[in-house]
């Protein structure tokens, strides 16, 4: 069973995202109704996905993000939106998210893209990652160098993060355990500096892995 909190301040929102999870099976489902007491509701609920909106009424979605990743094991945390902008989406990434959907997208999805969240891969709306990837700079010489100094185990196991791509989805396709994909996993984040997987499948996609 798969453990997911929504954080929205608007209730047809909640309860229209809560119904559609909760009808999916294999979900339970916990809300908070602001991001003012929203990190206290959900700490006790052992949460392993989190979609969180981005700006309500009394408080910033990015500042729950915030509190969020200040957990010892923190969930995964998954923007839920309707300001698609580069601007957004880029804070959300470098502060920790590993999605950022826009509400817009087909809610039959939506269970399909948390199951995608548990499992550890990473979720953009098609319309966020082309401005996403549109909007980045060339790659450094110094990141460049980091890429080469993956192993070419180490650059298969990137090319599955750029296509968002679970840590089950990755062992299945190279014949690899999950112990040994989440290592594998470990070391390019710790190789790339960087410290999501959403990240990484950035630097992947600008670095040619995605193509």
């Amino acid at each position: 069973m798969i453990n997911v909190a929504i954080i929205d301040d608007e209730a047809l929102m909640r309860s229209g995202l809560r119904m559609i999870l909760e009808g999916a099976g294999d979900m339970s489902v916990s809300v908070a109704t602001s991001g003012g007491d929203a990190v206290e509701q959900i700490r006790g609920a052992e949460v392993d996905v989190v979609l969180l909106d981005l700006q309500m009424a009394d408080r910033s979605g990015m500042d729950v993000l915030g509190e969020l990743r200040l957990w010892e094991s923190p969930p995964t945390v998954a923007i839920l939106t309707t300001f698609n902008t580069e601007a957004n989406a880029s804070a959300a990434l470098r502060a920790g998210a590993s999605g950022f959907i826009v509400k817009d997208t087909d809610p039959l999805l939506l269970p399909a893209l948390v199951r995608t969240l548990a499992g550890g891969g990473v979720v953009l709306s098609p319309e966020v990652s082309r401005n996403l990837f549109r909007a980045c700079a060339p790659l450094s010489e110094e990141v460049r160098r980091r890429i080469c100094s993956l192993s070419s185990r180490e650059q298969d196991v990137l090319r599955q993060l750029a296509a968002g791509a679970s840590n089950g989805d990755i062992a299945r396709s190279l014949f690899l355990s999950t112990t040994t994909v989440k290592d594998h996993v470990s070391t390019i984040l710790r190789k790339l500096d960087v410290s999501t997987r959403l990240q990484a499948a950035l630097i992947a996609e600008r670095g040619g892995f995605g193509s």
